[in-house]
């Protein structure tokens, strides 16, 4: 595992997206496994502006998201679809039949988990997956407790997890109950691994994850079992880690 300390949430972004475009140039056609929330925007962003300089093709990249609340459609502006496409797809050359976001209206959700699984093996694994981490060591919707050996499976959110939600929503009753997610085992198949993390509210759960015990209670914690990992944090999130 690597860790890079950036100064400040802009440096964190840049040098994330520094990690994801060189994929891209190594290989056009690559898989990118992809994450939603606030700490990625900055990243997102940031591949955009080299896009736009002429820097970065996506004409022949390929993508998959992490995870998709059940229930909402694709045109709900607090969908993980519409977060992607407002934040990225839609602002470079990606074709959107190359993008790939579990389907939160599925009827069957178990189908369309065994049907996402089968899609991210058909398109030879993913070369770089990039994940946030959350306050209790989640990553996608794999909260503490998930059997590290889950692959795309459908999650009970927890109440924590909707109450953090709820500010997005016109209420708590609006909030989501379930998602589906990749799950963990799904994203240690990954070739690479970039997490990325920023603010003293993560400071904690870093140093949980990163240098504490492998379990099942620390989702992240995983991670260090991983051939390839790649830690992108601002000092502040860096700020509890052994020195």
């Amino acid at each position: 595992m690597k860790i890079y300390e950036a100064k400040d949430y802009r440096e964190m972004s840049r040098k994330a997206a520094n990690i994801l475009s060189a994929q891209i140039i190594l290989k056009p056609d690559c898989v990118l496994g992809l994450a939603t929330g606030s700490t990625p925007i900055g990243t997102y962003d940031q591949l955009v502006d080299w896009y736009k300089k002429g820097d970065l093709d996506f004409a022949e990249v390929k993508t998959v998201n992490l995870d998709e609340y059940r229930g909402l459609a694709r045109d709900n502006d607090q969908s993980y679809y519409y977060f992607m496409h407002s934040h990225l797809f839609d602002r470079v050359n990606i074709k959107p039949e190359n993008t790939n976001v579990p389907d939160g209206m599925a009827e069957d959700p178990a189908a369309e988990c065994e049907r996402y699984e089968a899609l991210i093996q058909s398109l030879g694994g993913v070369d770089i997956q990039l994940l946030g981490i959350g306050h209790n060591g989640h990553i996608g919707f794999n909260e503490p407790g998930t059997s590290f050996a889950k692959e795309t499976h459908c999650v009970d959110l927890t109440q924590r997890t909707i109450e953090a939600n709820k500010r997005f929503f016109p209420s708590v009753d609006d909030v989501p109950k379930q998602a589906i997610s990749m799950g963990i085992k799904t994203i240690m198949r990954a070739k690479k691994i970039l997490l990325i993390a920023s603010g003293e509210e993560k400071a904690d759960i870093v140093a949980k994850a990163f240098f504490g015990p492998v379990v099942p209670e620390v989702p992240a914690s995983i991670l260090q079992m991983h051939d390839d990992v790649v830690v992108v944090a601002d000092s502040a999130a860096l700020s509890k880690i052994p020195r």
